[in-house]
């Protein structure tokens, strides 16, 4: 991960701007520590920190087109830039980084090329030639950024909210899949697949074809020129990403330079579930696995770098970016630049508990696409922001564009939960991985239900939490929280700790405006409840209202006899399988 910084329109042109520019372009050192850009043209300015997993040798940014006319500072990794390179014959690339290919992709195209990137990515560019300039973020906001606007008629765009909140009036989170011209001072959205309207998609379920779009995401992650590895908890999602790194890397470039044993790398308490699950998976696929540990203490000692980092007072958020910023540290500290994680399948495939509780296809497909929709802030922003505090960038292969447009076309039919049919949640994508003859993972680890990121690290960390809340915030703090924010109220101790601090490092309205609230409700959201009443009354946002359905269909993490699935045994290449489900 990078950050970048892009200023336009500064009424103050003088040494003393640029220097300011400078200082607050280097609040984002933490994001690109390997080296610092700044191009200034006029009133414009385009800062970068640059962490460098691609060219390191002469990949800095700024980037520019060959006259120079214009230029460009992108956070991010563009993954088909030898293809799009191509297509561009008739231009002369200065670096071999691959984010270039953005400042001559404009050249050729305009404004309309941004559909053609496929990557994770969040740039800014000038065009001097005109003054004009564009920003553009990825399609489900992978990488952060924010606009702001200064007193002054100025625009801003940072990778992180304390770049610009000093500095502007107001600014917000800049939405995902959208670009904002200056020509025509609007934002407009670019990415526009067809799920994206929540119409119902009908294509019937393939699991060779989710299989291999998987595969293909994953292997075109292993781009990199530094040490890498794969974050393993042990669950479905992390496992996946592990099997399909390992299987693929000795035919990667990446082999070249690191060799052909995966590194694989969890955090928890001791004793944790993550931690023997992870070690478990690490073992079967014969990973070099680094194992971390931490304390509640050294956890809540962390709680106000975390805020820093992430900017968000949001409860789930900050429980799960905990120990994953501990863990970033730690990975950093053995040379490691990039890890690939698993987050997004739960939005997609309907992985949270509460999805046990969905009444119909329709109503299903409607809370993944919002899930998806939402995810910049949420995963996305705790999986950037905890890894990049420590100049660690980490890949998402589940939210590639591709692999998204194929999961999301599936009829959601088959994304229910039918215990008489054998399918628990994420059941076609467990089942797409279901090899005899070449197993991905052992059954059970295949089959395995999810375990909330804050409870798998170690169950008494959330509760450590708690206590800690409990005796910093007292019963008269929390009654007149609406008082002291009627925005956002907090509902809980717990809620109104992670508020006191965010309000310490970002005082404005428009900082705490770039945060989701509402009251709290069991799962993060109001469809659990709608769903089930009973859940009504919980006012703990993560899994663990859901905890009666994994107590209903499970026995110690395990799959009740009755509730097996029933193609556990079954090759993804037997299609007379779907047919019989099908029919059913």
């Amino acid at each position: 991960m990078c950050g970048i910084l892009a200023v336009f329109g500064c009424v103050d042109s003088s040494q003393a701007k640029r220097a300011r520019i400078i200082e607050l372009s280097r609040r984002l050192r933490h994001r690109g520590p390997d080296w610092s850009g700044l191009h200034c043209h006029q009133d414009c300015y385009l800062a970068h920190q640059r962490l460098a997993i691609v060219d390191p040798t002469s990949g800095d940014q700024p980037l520019y087109n060959k006259d120079k006319t214009v230029i460009v500072t992108v956070n991010g990794e563009i993954y088909n830039h030898k293809a799009l390179r191509e297509t561009l014959k008739g231009h002369e690339f200065r670096t071999g980084s691959d984010c270039e290919v953005i400042a001559h992709l404009y050249e050729e195209h305009g404004e309309e090329f941004v559909d053609m990137l496929d990557g994770m990515f969040s740039f800014v560019l000038l065009d001097t030639k005109d003054k004009s300039f564009i920003a553009a973020r990825d399609a489900i906001g992978i990488t952060p950024l924010y606009m702001g606007w200064g007193l002054d008629g100025s625009v801003w765009f940072a990778s992180e909210m304390k770049a610009l909140s000093d500095d502007c009036e107001r600014f917000m989170s800049f939405p995902p899949g959208h670009i904002y011209s200056s020509r025509s001072g609007e934002l407009r959205r670019w990415y526009n697949p067809p799920w994206y309207s929540e119409s119902i998609p009908s294509v019937t379920y393939d699991p060779l074809v989710l299989r291999e779009a998987f595969e293909k995401a994953v292997k075109k992650r292993l781009m990199t020129d530094v040490p890498f590895g794969v974050l393993l908890s042990g669950g479905l999602d992390s496992s996946l990403v592990a099997a399909v790194t390992a299987r693929h890397l000795a035919d990667s470039e990446a082999s070249l330079q690191w060799g052909t044993q995966l590194h694989t790398f969890c955090v928890g308490l001791k004793n944790s579930p993550d931690l023997k699950a992870a070690r478990e998976v690490a073992d079967y696929l014969n990973t070099r696995h680094h194992e971390f540990h931490f304390t509640v203490q050294e956890g809540i000692d962390a709680l106000e770098e975390v805020i820093y980092h992430v900017e968000t007072y949001d409860v789930t958020t900050i429980r799960a970016s905990t120990p994953m910023f501990l863990m970033s540290r730690k990975i950093k500290s053995l040379g490691v630049k990039m890890v690939l994680s698993g987050e997004g399948s739960d939005e997609i495939f309907g992985g949270y508990l509460y999805f046990h509780k969905a009444p119909n296809k329709e109503e299903l497909h409607q809370e993944t696409c919002r899930k998806i929709k939402a995810l910049h802030l949420y995963d996305c922003l705790r999986a950037n922001k905890s890894t990049s505090a420590w100049g660690l960038e980490a890949r998402v292969p589940f939210l590639d564009k591709e692999f998204i447009n194929v999961a999301m076309s599936i009829d959601p039919e088959w994304k229910m939960v039918k215990p008489d049919l054998g399918r628990i949640e994420k059941w076609i994508l467990r089942h797409a991985f279901d090899d005899e003859q070449e197993p991905y993972l052992p059954k059970h680890i295949l089959y395995r239900q999810k375990e909330q990121f804050s409870d798998g690290v170690g169950y008494s960390w959330i509760d450590g939490l708690k206590d800690h809340a409990n005796q910093m915030v007292t019963d008269s703090m929390l009654a007149n929280a609406s008082f002291v924010y009627p925005e956002n109220t907090p509902t809980t101790k717990e809620g109104y700790y992670y508020r006191t601090i965010f309000e310490r490092f970002f005082p404005k309205n428009a900082a705490r405006s770039t945060v989701p609230g509402g009251p709290s409700v069991a799962c993060s959201t109001a469809k659990a409840v709608e769903w089930d009443a009973a859940w009504s009354n919980n006012l703990d946002p993560s899994g663990r209202a859901a905890l009666g359905v994994h107590a209903a269909a499970y026995e110690d993490g395990v799959p009740k006899a009755n509730n097996a699935p029933v193609a556990a045994t079954a090759s993804p290449q037997k299609s007379e399988v779907e047919k019989t489900v099908m029919a059913a």
